[in-house]
């Protein structure tokens, strides 16, 4: 909610109601995290005295104000549940208020604090890319009723809420991680435990001290389906990162290849004006955004052999359950446009998509670590940019 531009590393937490989001927050809080809730700082921002509830008087008169002068909630409700319009009035007299006070709160944590924003509506609203992490905690509509029915709510309204808010589809789009919770608080509770041991805790001192997970072996996982979707998470937290600047940022690589096996890092293209520009502010913006550079030179192999290497900024992830290789390349260099006529191609021909496949798993079965499995692919790449520039000229190909 406050951008991806802290010292801290900042986890969503939604989930519909009656999911056991809150139980969810008071584990995290019991591991050690700073826990944000969105309904409480809501609250608090037109609280009796404040500026928000005086602007909300003045824009929507007195009657939505209780006998002792407080915010009669659902007064308000029944103006803006059935005006849209009075909903993004409220919304503007509240959304901005409700993110300064967060920013507040998570700029006073610990520098090596992890902060867990509890948001019910993090996904309707779109704030899912402002987060280094999304945690979604997802149950069987059956069992949320049950739930909301043994806090007094009957079924009718506790229908018409659920029917309100995202469904679990649209929640597991946006998830980075899915806390399934239809067993009982034990399973819960080891759920919450691993997540905070194995991802959070690495996660954030990689975040601080601006360190990439890097894959060291190499693995051919099978086709995962949900690659692209991973790639448009990755690819709107970057593009969050960055704005307002308007970049172009693709997916490329074995994963962006449907039905293609590969090692399950993401790699993503970002174009740039010229290698200072990747220099610059951006490479601080990234990295502040969980994604920084990994030391060193990098170029691509040029393709044909002999032209001269394509110079480029290699960054990483510092999320430790999500590798990721984020290529910075100038637009329209031969760099960039190799990779993204490697991909087209492979999409387009099953014979060279099998082929590839072939030499991936046997190399793979061959090859100790991922340098010597890249480089052993490199005969194979030089004939297939060929092929690949001869599509291209069928086919009028562009990038």
């Amino acid at each position: 909610m406050i951008g991806l531009t802290g010292p801290v590393l900042m986890v969503g937490l939604t989930g519909g109601i009656g999911s056991g989001k809150s139980a969810v927050a008071a584990r995290l809080a019991t591991l050690g995290a700073v826990v944000i809730d969105a309904d409480r700082v809501a609250r608090e921002v037109v609280a009796p005295g404040s500026e928000g509830l005086a602007e909300i008087v003045a824009a929507f008169s007195d009657r939505v104000l209780d006998a002792d002068g407080a915010l009669d909630r659902a007064a308000l409700g029944a103006i803006v549940f059935a005006d849209e319009a009075a909903r993004r009035r409220l919304e503007a007299i509240t959304h901005p208020r409700v993110r300064a006070r967060t920013a507040e709160l998570a700029a006073a944590a610990a520098p090596d604090a992890i902060v867990v924003n509890d948001v019910p509506l993090l996904v309707e609203v779109g704030l899912a890319p402002t987060y280094h992490l999304v945690v979604v905690v997802q149950t069987e509509v059956t069992t949320r009723l049950e739930r909301l029915a043994r806090r007094g709510m009957d079924r009718a309204e506790a229908e018409r809420r659920i029917a309100a808010q995202a469904d679990d589809a649209r929640r597991r789009a946006a998830a980075d991680v899915v806390l399934t919770n239809d067993a009982g608080l034990p399973e819960l509770h080891a759920a919450v435990d691993a997540l905070w041991r194995d991802r959070l805790v690495p996660y954030e001192v990689n975040l601080r001290e601006r360190r990439a997970v890097r894959p060291r072996q190499v693995v051919l996982c099978e086709a995962d389906p949900t690659w692209p979707q991973q790639y448009a998470r990755l690819a709107a937290r970057i593009r969050h990162a960055l704005a307002p600047a308007d970049v172009r940022i693709d997916h490329i690589g074995s994963t962006a290849v449907p039905g293609l096996a590969a090692k399950d890092v993401i790699d993503i293209q970002l174009s740039v004006s010229s290698l200072e520009e990747a220099d610059g502010p951006i490479a601080e913006r990234l990295a502040a955004a969980g994604f920084p550079r990994l030391p060193g030179e990098w170029w691509d192999d040029p393709r044909p052999p002999g032209s001269g290497r394509w110079a480029k900024r290699l960054h990483g992830s510092a999320d430790p359950g999500r590798p990721v290789y984020l290529h910075l390349r100038v637009a329209e260099s031969p760099g960039w446009r190799h990779a993204l006529l490697m991909r087209d191609h492979l999409r387009a021909d099953p014979d060279q998509r099998a082929a590839y496949l072939q030499l991936k798993r046997e190399l793979a079965a061959s090859a100790p670590d991922s340098a010597t499995y890249g480089t052993l692919k490199d005969p194979w790449f030089d004939e297939e940019h060929l092929r690949a520039e001869e599509w291209a000229a069928l086919t009028a190909w562009r990038p």
